[in-house]
């Protein structure tokens, strides 16, 4: 069967199968169409002749599976992101098994006068009596209902000036801080202590390792709403500016609708299934991910057919066309994207275990949407499709791409240097990026969590808010209470402890446990490094012989953490660049193009990275950045990064089959492919920024940078710096494969009809 008729075969009468006439505008055929592979022509035809059905294919199975997915879960166990071996676990697991009544603090009580006076001994014992009426029934499963006046660690519970008192709730046996029946409790306890609180001159406020899960959940939710309001607003607004038409305004919109209700059900299977983790903003990326990458590949198939209709060419006829040439590169780009969210199965921490897939998942079945629905979309509604616009008919003169793709085609070595210089100034900067374990920054301002907790930290030592537990395994030997009492005193000459408590054995007489308090915040970054450093060297050191010790905690497992992303740095990033290099040889058949394309990624990772340490480190003064945003950066800038670059390559070989010298084929690359770059990079680098409305440091800084690494990607990289270096390598880019040269004259297409004449 063929796919279509040579106009000049068309005009020459009446022959069975023309349907159309094509106009002489779409005379001129490529010289290299012969070696384009038929796939996506064909299932162009498929789409647009069954259009109804893959239409109502996908509404069918977005109900199924929204009706009988599971709901997608996350978690802020920090703790069960790490694998067993890492010393932060084995003394959770030595203090599960030995003391399964050990004190865990769930929740901290924070007391003072609401005239901020001294408190009385008459609100001292209001206070205690409010503890003991709290209901014992009321979440019982999570906490034991008990507010102690004596911090069992030791430290006092009023403050020096006695102006404020501080109580702990404790975990219940068994319980779980981290599940959302905590968050519920804590809502509970929250409103209580509100009632028995009520007259009195006291204020009483929750904070703590409970409270603050649940403040950040509720934050969470917040940021989820406020981020798929922006992202849906800010991409109608710019698909309006581009194309002034409602129908395709509207289109990301239920594209997206669908593909998220299927997305979604299939990660949370995936989750159920393998049993992953994944933490709280999950949700918030998975939003930004669905309508930004589902828009990039929408844009890439609706400028190509924008482009054709121009041309002359039938609605269905320009849908077939349109796939055939962007769907390689869209399925590339779709692939590379995979590829680099896969790699993530490889890291030691199961937060990044999780979200790869989950991400990796939403992509599949964006990409699956824009080869099918998409297509199947547009062929249906046709040149209503552009409604009301009439100015899609006339071909826009692009002066300003014009203008840059002279520039990079005249002068590619000092467009190179130019583009590859600021990226390396700016990449500079990354080698000062400071990871930060601090969560507690992430939490909003103003939320009682974080207001309870500075008052608590203005007023007793930072680390009693959450005592560190340090645990001696003793199986098998025989200790003396003079050997605990030595390990004891070293431990509390170690830097950062303040007070030590203990020791505790176990039932059974073969453990031991201490308590030490920290004298920073045991989120914070110094608590990690001491605890990292001196602290762990000292219980390592003086663990009496025959025993060993294990530093756990907050701070133990942040530091584990830590240890754990350098590792994943040395493995995960080459794996995933060495497969996506794989990709780009296979599609550019060519063994240089990948080395350089990669090459320049990696700067734009770089300069990305390098940007947001200047504007948070340096010009915001922050003391570092979370540890996660070169792994988010990576997800993000590098995969999708790939994808421009891919889209700029693509384009750039395609004008150089056309016979074009390598300068020219560079010059007409970014005119043609430089508005589709532009577009996608706006509207993607809106949807990130659109997370810095989230009011936490966090999202804050994984916001700006994930929209300042889009911008560098698509407006530096590839605009300039990846036609420029393919323009100065020349046909040695192309090497061995040469795909730049066009296919002899008379070589025929695979469905039997010569394009070449």
């Amino acid at each position: 069967m063929k796919l279509a008729l040579t106009s000049s075969e068309c005009q020459s009468g009446p022959v069975a199968g023309c349907g159309e006439s094509l106009p002489k505008s779409l005379d001129r055929q490529p010289r290299y169409a012969a070696s384009v592979p038929v796939m996506f022509a064909a299932l162009g035809r498929f789409v647009t002749r069954f259009r109804w059905y893959v239409i109502a294919a996908w509404v069918l199975v977005a109900v199924v599976v929204g009706a009988s997915a599971p709901a997608l879960e996350s978690t802020q166990d920090n703790s069960e992101f790490l694998p067993d071996h890492y010393e932060s676990i084995q003394a959770l697991q030595l203090q599960e098994d030995k003391f399964s009544d050990a004190f865990s603090p769930g929740a901290i009580l924070v007391i003072e006068r609401k005239d901020g006076e001294e408190l009385t001994a008459g609100d001292q014992a209001k206070a205690a009596e409010i503890g003991q009426a709290l209901a014992p029934t009321l979440g019982e499963k999570t906490f034991q209902r008990l507010v102690i006046t004596q911090d069992e660690t030791g430290a006092p519970n009023l403050s020096e000036d006695g102006s404020v008192l501080f109580g702990i709730v404790p975990l219940a046996d068994g319980a779980s801080g981290y599940d959302p029946k905590a968050f519920d409790d804590a809502e509970d306890m929250r409103e209580e202590i509100k009632d028995l609180n009520e007259g009195t001159d006291l204020e009483i406020r929750t904070t703590g390792a409970v409270p603050q899960g649940l403040d950040s959940q509720e934050s969470s939710e917040s940021t989820l709403l406020i981020v798929g309001v922006a992202t849906v607003v800010l991409i109608v607004g710019l698909l309006a500016l581009i194309f002034r038409s409602v129908l395709i305004c509207l289109l990301p919109i239920v594209v997206v609708a669908l593909v998220s209700t299927i997305a979604t059900g299939a990660i949370a299977w995936a989750n159920d299934i393998f049993d992953l983790k994944a933490d709280s903003s999950v949700q918030q990326i998975l939003i930004v991910v669905l309508y930004g990458v589902g828009t990039d590949y929408i844009l890439f198939f609706l400028f190509r057919h924008r482009e054709r209709m121009r041309q002359g060419a039938a609605v269905r006829d320009s849908v077939v066309h349109s796939l055939d040439r962007a769907g390689e590169a869209i399925a590339s780009a779709g692939g590379a994207v995979i590829v680099a969210f896969m790699a993530l199965i490889l890291s030691s921490l199961s937060i990044f275990r999780a979200i790869g897939p989950a991400l990796a998942i939403a992509v599949f079945v964006t990409l699956i949407a824009a080869l099918t629905l998409v297509p199947a979309i547009v062929s249906l509604l046709g040149k209503a499709l552009f409604w009301p616009s009439k100015s899609w008919q006339k071909e826009p003169k692009h002066g300003t791409f014009i203008k840059l793709g002279r520039l990079v085609g005249q002068r590619p070595g000092l467009t190179a240097l130019a583009s590859g210089g600021a990226m390396t100034v700016l990449a500079l900067f990354a080698l000062s990026f400071n990871p930060s374990f601090d969560f507690n920054s992430s939490l909003p301002e103003g939320v009682e969590s974080t207001e309870a907790m500075t008052t608590f930290q203005e007023n007793f030592s930072a680390g009693a808010a959450e005592p560190v537990p340090v645990l001696v395994d003793a199986e098998g030997a025989d200790v003396t209470p003079e050997e605990l009492e030595a390990f004891k005193t070293a431990l509390g000459e170690a830097k950062g402890v303040d007070q030590v408590a203990g020791p505790l054995p176990s039932e059974d007489g073969t453990a031991y446990q201490y308590y030490l308090t920290l004298h920073d915040d045991p989120v914070s970054d110094k608590a990690q490094d001491n605890v990292e450093g001196p602290i762990r060297d000292a219980a390592h050191d003086a663990a009496p012989e025959g025993t060993e010790a294990f530093v756990g905690g907050t701070p133990g497992i942040f530091a584990d953490m830590s240890k754990a992303m350098a590792r994943d740095y040395k493995v995960v990033f080459p794996v995933a660049a060495g497969v996506i290099m794989l990709i780009l040889a296979l599609l550019l058949r060519s063994l240089v193009a990948p080395w350089f394309l990669m090459a320049a990624v990696g700067l734009g990772f770089a300069a990305t990275l390098g940007t947001t340490v200047i504007a948070f480190q340096h010009i915001g003064g922050e003391s570092g950045l979370i540890f996660m945003l070169p792994i988010y950066i990576y997800l993000f800038v590098t995969a999708l990064g790939t994808d421009y670059n891919i889209l700029m390559i693509a384009r750039l070989r395609e004008e150089a089959r056309e016979g074009r010298d390598p300068h020219d084929a560079a010059a007409q690359a970014v005119t043609h492919a430089g508005p589709t770059i532009a577009a996608a990079g706006v509207i993607l680098a809106g949807t990130f920024a659109s997370l810095m409305l989230g009011g936490n440091t966090l999202i804050v800084s994984m916001g700006f940078a994930l929209a300042v690494g889009i911008l560098i990607v698509s407006f530096v990289m590839s605009m300039f710096f990846t036609p420029a270096l393919t323009s100065l390598l020349g046909h040695a880019a192309w090497w061995p494969g040469h795909a730049d040269v066009a296919k002899e004259p008379g070589k025929s297409h695979p469905d039997g009809v010569d394009l070449t004449k």
